[in-house]
């Protein structure tokens, strides 16, 4: 019994579809979880929220060929699922969870009390952060923690990248006065 022709390349193709989607969950998973833990602040929110963004990759895998720079146009996705799970939610959680915090920090060779040290700094940065008006908080989080380009940000957030720009230094002014002044009241 011999296999049609469209019928091997078709299977080719399907595997091959799968072969990109897991490589792009191997690399990317870990930076859009920091993207929506940035955001819902709760880890199995962000999790939810990753699984759903590689659900809607899978759903339009069709047009992956056509994306330019799949870090940014995975990141967009994440973005807006999150947005939209605020926008319903209308609060957002916070977490005082010094083991949610120690996922996100670097702690190889450090002592438990530099590890403890480090985790009230970050969270004393992510509550000032709080304190930013909304669409500096969103620029300043996109530079900072995923390290992205203006034009990267810009076109996440479908703005222009003077935009970006003029928010991002307003986010770093705000911030630095707020850390200036925790720094005064010590």
């Amino acid at each position: 019994m011999e296999i049609p022709e469209n019928a091997v390349s078709d299977q080719a193709r399907q595997h091959a579809e799968e072969e990109a989607l897991a490589a792009l969950v191997s690399q990317y998973a870990g930076t859009l979880y920091r993207v929506a833990f940035s955001v819902l602040r709760n880890p199995s929110d962000a999790e939810d929220a990753v699984q759903e963004a590689f659900l809607r990759v899978l759903r339009h895998r069709d047009t992956l060929g056509e994306v330019r720079d799949n870090r940014v146009w995975l990141i967009r996705i994440v973005w807006n699922i999150v947005l939209d799970r605020k926008r319903r939610a209308k609060t957002r959680p916070e977490t005082d969870d010094v083991s949610e915090l120690a996922r996100v920090l670097p702690a190889a060779g450090l002592s438990a009390e530099q590890i403890a040290s480090a985790a009230q700094h970050h969270a004393h940065v992510l509550s000032c952060m709080e304190q930013l008006p909304a669409k500096e908080r969103e620029v300043l989080m996109l530079s900072a923690f995923e390290e992205l380009s203006s034009v990267e940000i810009a076109s996440i957030l479908d703005i222009t990248e003077s935009s970006v720009r003029s928010r991002l230094f307003r986010a770093r002014n705000i911030m630095a006065g707020l850390l200036n002044h925790s720094r005064s009241l010590r």
